[in-house]
């Protein structure tokens, strides 16, 4: 087949393991002090996309819903191999709102269509399987149900050839095996790669690497949800209690050991 247009939707989130503090009227998380990252399934999905083009040829276009931040994480998918970037704004967001599900798919399908009016339809939109913060599950079945493509996630294999798709994810017995024309959508989960770093030469490409800004208005689409108040659940407490030292603590390890039901 022709050489491969593949588009990868990305979601700048809160690095993994960060202490998540809440702003005063707890309606936002309080980002003063904390760093941010690509989500890591769609992490997987940048290095899947680049090893298709590596194959077949063609380029690969990675997008992403967010505040002007979110062009740090465009950037580093060029410095790893992704050749344009696209951020998607609205005044919603940047006044630090994060839209729900239904208007991040409504605002990624309405960039999807400007972009394939002037250069043509993607052969391949990849999605991660979830995002690490929300983990909603939906904004790629969204995009594919709005668009009329077919769309399989979970994926953990990819193939291309004769303008066809096989995806393979995992089930109980070992592997599910799906066809698809192309074009189509895909919900790529970690663990499908690893994905690389990026290289001295990458990122100072990536620094001067022109991106695309679209803009969106989601103010006048159905309210999918309404946030009331975000909560974080109580920190749990891990106290070490030492026994002892040397010798003398054997008494008391058979002790712990007896009270566990293990002696």
């Amino acid at each position: 087949m022709a050489e491969l247009r593949i588009l990868v939707c990305v979601k700048r989130v809160p690095a993994p393991g960060a202490r998540i503090v809440l702003t005063d009227d707890a309606m936002n998380i309080d980002t003063r002090n904390l760093g941010f990252t690509t989500s890591p399934h769609e992490e997987c999905a940048v290095e899947a996309a680049i090893q298709l083009v590596e194959q077949h040829g063609g380029n690969v276009t990675v997008l992403t819903v967010g505040p002007g931040e979110a062009e740090e994480q465009l950037r580093y998918a060029i410095s790893v191999g992704a050749h344009h970037g696209v951020l998607v704004s609205n005044d919603a967001i940047s006044q630090g709102a994060d839209p729900d599900g239904r208007n991040t798919g409504r605002a990624i399908v309405e960039a999807i269509r400007s972009l394939e009016a002037s250069d043509g339809a993607f052969d391949v939109v990849l999605f991660g399987n979830e995002s690490a913060d929300s983990g909603g599950f939906q904004v790629g079945v969204r995009v594919a149900r709005a668009l009329d493509r077919p769309i399989v996630n979970g994926i953990k294999s990819i193939e291309v050839a004769d303008g066809r798709i096989e995806a393979r994810r995992e089930c109980l017995e070992g592997y599910e095996v799906y066809e698809l024309e192309v074009p189509a959508i895909l919900g790529v989960k970690e663990g499908i790669n690893l994905p690389r770093y990026a290289t001295l030469p990458g990122r100072l490409r990536s620094k001067k690497a022109e991106l695309t800004s679209l803009t969106s208005d989601t103010s006048t689409a159905a309210v999918g949800s309404n946030t009331t108040a975000f909560a974080t659940p109580p920190e749990q407490v891990v106290n070490t209690i030492t026994l002892g030292t040397g010798a003398e603590a054997a008494g008391a390890v058979v002790d712990l050991l007896i009270e566990m039901g293990l002696a």
